[in-house]
């Protein structure tokens, strides 16, 4: 029962006025600093066995402000580039009320697992969710390896791609992602185990953290990944 929180990264001077993308050199700013600094305290209490993130400059803060004070594994940012963003090519950098009106918008918004995203470095949104599904699979086999099936860990990534990692656990085919929403600094959990995910919080930016890792004691019954009947307490 690995559990997975997926931290979107903390603002920066690019976020919603234009699509960041890899823009390269692209920090936190005054809020993103104080979103950073605010997902750490609430996540202190949580032992992780832990820290990856994407290779980005906002993540890679993000992620340091959370390990900061850390003991171990976690104390450590470990960098992944298959969490990192989506390439959107030619749309780097570009202000989304632009882009809006490119016909490859209404694909994104309507046909996302069509989407291929313009010029030498564009990357498909399927091609972006694989990569990222198949990092959290061999993570999830790592850490319950390494630190037994009721580990947690943290992934600090980006709104499209932590979007597409929900859409995998619900079950959801891609062209459904546009429904899920990660805001800036949000925490978002996935309980793994053998028989199916779990969502267990989404989009969360100011909740307890108190039952978002699974006590020893508390499977259900039946088979790892049996969901209770009537919903459990």
């Amino acid at each position: 029962m690995t559990t997975l929180l997926l931290v979107r990264h903390g603002l920066t001077e690019m976020t919603g006025p234009r699509l960041a993308g890899w823009t390269p050199g692209l920090a936190l700013d005054e809020r993103g600093r104080a979103q950073a600094a605010a997902v750490a305290a609430r996540l202190a209490p949580l032992p992780l066995a832990a820290l990856v993130s994407s290779p980005l400059d906002r993540c890679l803060q993000t992620a340091g402000a959370i390990a900061a004070g850390r003991a171990g594994a976690a104390a450590k940012v470990e960098v992944d580039d298959r969490f990192g963003e989506v390439r959107y090519g030619d749309w780097t950098g570009r202000e989304l009320a632009e882009l809006a009106k490119e016909p490859l918008w209404r694909v994104v918004q309507a046909h996302p697992s069509a989407a291929v995203f313009p010029g030498a470095e564009g990357e498909a949104l399927a091609a972006a969710q694989h990569r990222a599904v198949t990092a959290v699979r061999e993570w999830n086999a790592r850490i319950a390896a390494e630190h037994g099936p009721h580990a947690a860990y943290l992934v600090c990534s980006h709104g499209d791609i932590i979007k597409a990692i929900v859409a995998d656990a619900l079950g959801l085919h891609l062209d459904q992602f546009q429904r899920i929403q990660a805001d800036p600094a949000s925490v978002t959990a996935i309980r793994y185990t053998g028989l199916r995910p779990f969502v267990v919080r989404l989009n969360d930016t100011g909740g307890g953290v108190e039952g978002l890792l699974p006590a020893p004691d508390t499977d259900p019954p039946g088979d790892d990944g049996d969901a209770p009947v009537g919903g459990g307490a």
